[in-house]
């Protein structure tokens, strides 16, 4: 089994897989009913939790799923400490922030969840660059420097700075691997499996191809939801990482 996939350490290779519920609440719960029984991981993004609030998060635990709270947290750190804080509070199993807020801000979010002395400790991810941008974008905002580079900086930022792990696209983690080593949890959106439309993302990978180059979690959306027959769907994603990981 590949050390860096998260199922290494649960032993689970549903654990692998985060299902993107960015869908408003009744389709939400529609969908994480079915679901119960298949995956351990949903991620509740912006969409979902600005319509349903704090209490989806309490409904999809109850079902018995891990929660990948996706709310790309990014203002002035004395903002973010407190965002972090009652983010935390819903019970949050992961959470979601932009590493190019700042070491400060990143480490004001890591204060913000301390500060709660909760038993189960929300574990933070710090977002490189969106999975949307290409290079062209990146230069059109102002920055510089090249994607690969610029993913390498926010990358090393973010850890350094008391992250627990981080989200980049498929295509930028074995070189983070490298840079970092195994330790950090590496979450990859901009997965599609083969014959799946890419939709809006720039920088994609299949699942197996994002595990093999050092992913510890793969954040899959509309592939699984977007169907007529999600399980069907969410199947043959967990096949293709029990492939990988055999």
């Amino acid at each position: 089994m590949l050390e860096t996939a998260y199922a290494a350490q649960t032993g689970n290779p549903r654990d692998c897989i985060i299902v993107a519920l960015d869908c408003p609440p009744a389709e939400a719960i529609s969908l994480a009913d079915k679901l119960v029984g298949h995956a351990t991981w949903l991620k509740v993004g912006m969409t979902l939790f600005y319509k349903a609030g704090p209490v989806i998060i309490e409904e999809l635990h109850k079902q018995g799923f891990n929660i990948f709270l996706d709310l790309k947290l990014y203002d002035i750190p004395h903002q973010v400490e407190g965002a972090a804080a009652s983010a935390a509070s819903t019970g949050a199993d992961l959470l979601s922030l932009h590493a190019l807020g700042g070491p400060t801000m990143v480490q004001a979010a890591q204060a913000g969840i301390a500060a709660l002395k909760q038993e189960k400790v929300t574990e933070t991810v710090a977002i490189t660059i969106l999975t949307s941008f290409d290079n062209e974008t990146l230069e059109r905002v102002g920055i510089e420097k090249p994607l690969d580079v610029e993913v390498d900086t926010l990358a090393s930022l973010a850890i350094e700075s008391g992250a627990n792990g981080l989200v980049c696209s498929p295509q930028e983690v074995g070189k983070l691997r490298e840079l970092l080593g195994t330790s950090p949890r590496i979450v990859t959106p901009g997965v599609r499996p083969a014959g799946t439309a890419a939709g809006d993302q720039s920088r994609i990978a299949t699942p197996a191809d994002a595990l093999m180059a050092g992913a510890s979690q793969l954040v899959i959306g509309r592939p699984i939801t977007g169907v007529a027959d999600p399980i069907a769907a969410f199947d043959a994603c967990l096949k293709e990482v029990e492939e990988v990981l055999k």
